[in-house]
């Protein structure tokens, strides 16, 4: 069972960097550092947002508008910070 916690624990670490590398790539491409006629690029935007986007739409639809500021990554990395530590405080050490 300590293992799943581990595999858990591991999965969620990996989105928290996809939601990092979406929203760099999301200012890269809105500051025309990079263009999305280049191929690789435009795969690899679609896949971090067809990743990213169903964690952030509810929170999108939920939060405020602020004028071109979307914090909605930052809530999401912070819930799944929330997750992580409630998994390793509390349910991990009562798994034997």
């Amino acid at each position: 069972m300590r293992a799943i916690l581990d595999i858990i624990l591991i999965v969620l670490d990996l989105y928290v960097w996809l939601l990092i590398a979406s929203a760099i790539l999301s200012w890269l491409i809105a500051f025309n550092v990079v263009n999305t006629r280049n191929q690789f690029v435009a795969s690899v935007a679609e896949f971090l947002y067809k990743i990213t986007e169903p964690a952030l739409r509810p929170i999108r639809n939920f939060m405020p508008n602020f004028g071109g500021l979307d914090i909605s990554p930052i809530i999401v990395i912070l819930i799944i910070m929330f997750i992580q530590r409630v998994i390793t405080y509390y349910i991990y050490p009562n798994v034997i």
